[in-house]
């Protein structure tokens, strides 16, 4: 045997065994992973059962009176009313009074008298209600074309502020609005006058508000609470919790 043959099957079998030694790296750190996300979801699902047994003392005083208007966003594809139900459920007996259920499809919105009639402690929310504590949680149904329709409605109220002020009668630049004046156009208008929840709770696979109004979070607290249907009440009292321990500082 030639040395250059002999060279080109050490290569080879240098080769073979970084790919070997590679692959069971990549399997190694794979099942790794699995294995501490499955390790915190066990420490979550049995954490969520001692707080709905009461066990934790911590989460047995909630200042449920900082709380006064939560947001609900769903995946429209998760969007059970069996499940949203019981959620309410839930949520009434924490002593949440005002409560804005959002969907992108607009599923709860359809389902609102639905759920109204079979969630027998509810009222629809108006625009006009003043955020005090009442004997029935009130229910406000939103979905992603609310969120259009308002900002269409106000960039048709600054347009005819503009053609009223006569701006249009010469060419005086480029006309730029500012956030108040959205704002304020935006308060004017069918959507853009619900309240701003003080925490949005966030169920589906996303990490986000799902198209929720923009202009009505400034300044909330959001948390990811995963599916739905995989929805648990310790979990939930948890969520609130943190929200009541946080300290908000607003800008000027």
């Amino acid at each position: 045997m030639d040395f250059a043959k002999l060279k080109r099957m050490l290569y080879y079998w240098i080769h073979q065994i970084v790919n070997i030694l590679l692959r069971l790296t990549w399997h190694l750190l794979h099942v790794t992973i699995h294995l501490f996300y499955f390790a915190i979801n066990i420490a979550n699902a049995l954490e969520s059962l001692l707080i709905s047994k009461g066990l934790l003392r911590r989460y047995k005083s909630l200042h449920i009176s900082k709380l006064q208007y939560l947001a609900i966003v769903i995946e429209s594809e998760d969007c059970r009313t069996s499940n949203v139900i019981e959620l309410l459920q839930w949520l009434a007996d924490l002593g949440v009074k005002h409560v804005c259920l959002y969907d992108k499809e607009g599923i709860l919105k359809k389902s609102k008298d639905f759920i109204l009639e079979k969630f027998d402690g509810a009222t629809l929310f108006q625009e006009n209600d003043v955020l005090l504590d009442q004997p029935l949680m009130t229910l406000e149904f939103a979905s992603f074309s609310d969120g259009k329709e308002a900002v269409a409605k106000a960039a048709n109220v600054l347009f005819m502020k503009y053609l009223k002020s006569g701006s249009t009668s010469s060419y005086q630049g480029e006309q730029i609005f500012t956030e108040s004046q959205m704002g304020e156009a935006l308060k004017t208008v069918v959507g853009g006058n619900g309240p701003e929840p003080d925490l949005l709770l966030v169920y589906g696979p996303a990490r986000c508000h799902l198209g929720f109004p923009a202009w009505r979070i400034r300044y909330t607290e959001i948390q990811h609470m995963g599916p739905l249907k995989s929805m648990k009440y310790g979990s939930l009292i948890k969520a609130i919790y943190k929200f009541t321990m946080v300290q908000q500082n607003y800008g000027k």
